[in-house]
Order: structure tokens, then C-alpha cells, then sequence
């Protein structure tokens, strides 16, 4: 049997164990038809010319991993930014950990999706937002007719997240192989703040495979802070869509760190529908061996007096592939924006592969838009320059690397998680410089 036919039958299975007058009930039979329709995506969708997810789609998957199981603090600590107080959404093999967690409805709300999904209450966010930005590509699809549990935040209208809140999702590797389909939704009302951090953790050496879907809204100058970590271990691959969609005067900023794992695909949706927005999308890509990541970016210019900014940087070692596939859309009527879109990358080995293919679509005529990519090694010049000085050479090569991912770090704006960045980096590049930049 076919991962694809497994799921249908699952499907039929997953239908059974939900009320039957489910408001989602007609949203989720049309998702799966989708996916039917569609099947996974292959290497002949352009979309996915440079990822191939053959390898994965052969692995039998447990689509429902058996209950909740227990996993101590003391284990785990290193993967919270333990370093500062936060609000933590927890989910162990999809589960929800009210254990690991910390929630609160004090004047925001941070809980679980499968409640947003199940009260009264709740019941006008839902239908005003949920699935109304996210595309009916296959893979969400599928992750919507599947839609159970994940991260449910609303930050009301003037108001501040007055702590960072941490959304993690571990695999125990209970199963031989688990398959696992978190779905959050953000809504960021008009004039409020929040910073999130995201992040993906295999706790053994099984198989998992992550369908992760966000939508974010960013209402009227609102001010969304958000950080995505992965760095997971060789047998996880996670397919992680976030689809934004941003009001008047709204800034929103996406950080995406890839450090490790078997396969990563980040599809990164933007749709900018109000004048005088601000997206930043920046991410560091740093891996070895055989590993694959993927950016797929899209920022969708509507409204006028807008701007976008992207800055993505790669250092890619051994037998690793980067793809960047990063395309801004411009619409007639959005004059007078600013566009930038850059993407640099390393190849430290001969056998390392990157596929950059910047695009730009411009259908209005009073804009400012550019593009660039770079693709070489480490200047021998500016090595020879440190080594000069009595560095050894594998110091030079990382005071070069961390010097060439500097502009991206730069942006992040929680001190303690720019620290526990800078230390995954040295980790990789397997130095410690005993300073941060």
C-alpha cells in the first residue's frame, strides 16, 4: 500500500472519530479530495524542480502515533530558551503536554488549537480566519483534511505578548515511523505585538516526517516577531508552509535557521493586502553530509507604499543540496514599493550543490525592485589575510562564515535567542569563538 492510498484509508477512519455536524466537516472532505486529486508533489511540479521527496513517500508511516508519551524536563531543557520566561506550547508525538506547557487567557489567548476548533467561543475566529490564507497546494491540503491539534494564538487589539511564546512539536521515535500534521493559527490584531519561536525536535534516530501548516494574520500595525529553529537529527524531514497575510501598516519578520535534518522544505507565503506594509524574510542555512533544504519563498505585493525584504544565506559542506526559490509578485495597482530580495551562499566542498532561482514579476510601473544571488567558496584572500595574523586556518574559515551570516543575525531581536543561535553556529562550524556578532 501506497503512502497515498494510506492516507485515504486513514482518512476514512480519521472522519469517523469526529461529530459529524463538525463545522470543519465539509472543509476537510474537500481538502482531501484535493489532495487526492493532486498527490504528492513531484520533481515535475516547478515548484518542486530541485526536491525530491521519493525517498520519503517509500517509509511506512504511523499516521496516528499512539497516545501521549512521558518525557522529563531534564531531558528536553536544552531545546527551550530556558534562559528567559516564556509561554510554551508543547506537543509530544502530536499530543498535547500540558506538563512541558505554559498557556494563559490573560488578555491574550496561547492554548491548543483542538479547542479553538471545539468551543463556542472560539467559533468566530475560526470561521473568520482558519483556511483563508493558506493555499489548496497538496501538501496543505492534506494537513487540513487532517487538522486535529497545534497552536491556537490571538493577541487582541493593543495589546503586547508580554513574553516570547515557544511553539515545540517532539517525535519520540516510539513508532518506526511517524507522520505528523500540527496545524497553528496565529491572529495578531490591529496595534498589537507578539515573537514566537517554532521549532521541530526528533528525540531519536526513527523516521519522522513533519507536514507543519501556520497562518499568520497581522491585522492594522500590528507587530508579528517570528523564529523558526531547525536543527534535527539526519532521519527527520519536515514540510513547513507558513502563509501570512498582512493589513495596513503591519510589519511582519520570518527568521528561518536550518541547521539540520534529512530533508527540509520551508514554503514562506506572504500576501501583503494594506498600504505601508513591511515583510522581512531572512534565513541561514548551514549543513553537511547529505542534507537537503529547501526555501520557497513568495511575497505577494498588493497594496501600494509597501516594502519586502529578503536576505537568505547559505554555507553547504560535503554532499548537502540548498535549493532557493524565492519569487516576488507584483500586482498593478501596488505602486511605489520597495522590493529586495537577496540570496548568498557558500559551497565549502566540491560535492555540495545549490539551486538559487531568484524571480521577480512586476506588473506596475513606479516601483523600486532588485534581486541578486551569489554562489562561490570562501575568499582565499581574506583567509590568507587572517592567517597572517595567527589564526589557525580552521578559525579563519569560520570568522568568515560567521562574518557572512552576520546580516541576518543582526535582525533577531531576542538577545537570549540570538545567543543560542550563535552557539548552534560555532557548534556547526565546530569552533568556539568565544564571542558572538
Amino acid at each position: 500500500m501506497s503512502l497515498k492510498e494510506k492516507l485515504q484509508s486513514s482518512y476514512i477512519a480519521f472522519e469517523d472519530h469526529l461529530e459529524a455536524d463538525s463545522p470543519l466537516h465539509d472543509l476537510r472532505t474537500a481538502a482531501m479530495k484535493s489532495f487526492e486529486d493532486q498527490g504528492f508533489p513531484s520533481k515535475k511540479d516547478e515548484a518542486w524542480k530541485y526536491t525530491s521527496l521519493n525517498s520519503l513517500l517509500k517509509v511506512d508511516y504511523s499516521v496516528f502515533p499512539n497516545g501521549e508519551n512521558a518525557i522529563e524536563l531534564k531531558d528536553v531543557k536544552k531545546y527551550f530558551l530556558h534562559e528567559i520566561d516564556t509561554y510554551k506550547l508543547v506537543f509530544i508525538d502530536g499530543v498535547y503536554s500540558s506538563f512541558l506547557s505554559e498557556t494563559t487567557h490573560d488578555t491574550i489567548d496561547v492554548c491548543l488549537m483542538s479547542s479553538a476548533l471545539n468551543k463556542a467561543k472560539y467559533k468566530p475566529i475560526i470561521e473568520t480566519y482558519f483556511n483563508k490564507v493558506a493555499t489548496k497546494e497538496s501538501l496543505t491540503s492534506l494537513n487540513t483534511a487532517f487538522t486535529k491539534e497545534g497552536a491556537y494564538i490571538r493577541i487582541p487589539k493593543h495589546k503586547e505578548a508580554q513574553k516570547p511564546i515557544e511553539i515545540i512539536n517532539f517525535s519520540t521515535g516510539n513508532e518506526a515511523a511517524t507522520l505528523l500534521q500540527p496545524r497553528n493559527l496565529i491572529v495578531v490584531e490591529e496595534n498589537a505585538h507578539v515573537q514566537i519561536i517554532e521549532r521541530h525536535q526528533s528525540l531519536s534516530k526513527n523516521a519522522v516526517l513533519t507536514n507543519s501548516v501556520t497562518e499568520i494574520f497581522a491585522e492594522k500595525r500590528a507587530n508579528v516577531d517570528y523564529y523558526k529553529i531547525q536543527n534535527d537529527k539526519e532521519n527527520a524531514s519536515l514540510i513547513d508552509s507558513t502563509y501570512v497575510s498582512q493589513e495596513r501598516d503591519s510589519i511582519c519578520s520570518v527568521h528561518t535557521f536550518s541547521f539540520g535534518g534529512k530533508l527540509t522544505r520551508n514554503n514562506l507565503n506572504f500576501r501583503q493586502l494594506g498600504e505601508g506594509c513591511d515583510s522581512i524574510l531572512n534565513g541561514v542555512t548551514i549543513i553537511e553530509g547529505k542534507q537537503h533544504v529547501d526555501h520557497n519563498t513568495l511575497v505577494h505585493h498588493i497594496a501600494e507604499n509597501c516594502e519586502s525584504h529578503q536576505d537568505y544565506k547559505g554555507i553547504f559542506d560535503e554532499s548537502s543540496t540548498g535549493v532557493f526559490n524565492g519569487k516576488v509578485y507584483v500586482e498593478k495597482d501596488a505602486q511605489k514599493l520597495d522590493a529586495f530580495q537577496q540570496n548568498n551562499n557558500i559551497l565549502i566542498s566540491d560535492k555540495a550543490t545549490i539551486n538559487a532561482k531568484p524571480q521577480l514579476e512586476i506588473f506596475a510601473d513606479d516601483v523600486r525592485c532588485s534581486h541578486g544571488c551569489t554562489i562561490g567558496q570562501l575568499d582565499e584572500e581574506a583567509l590568507f589575510y587572517l592567517r597572517s595574523r595567527g589564526i589557525a586556518m580552521k578559525e579563519a574559515r569560520a570568522l568568515l562564515m560567521y562574518a557572512f551570516a552576520n546580516t541576518v543575525l543582526e535582525s533577531v531581536k531576542i538577545p537570549e535567542l540570538k545567543t543560542r543561535i550563535n552557539k548552534l553556529i560555532a557548534n556547526k562550524i565546530g569552533v568556539n569563538l568565544g564571542f558572538q556578532v
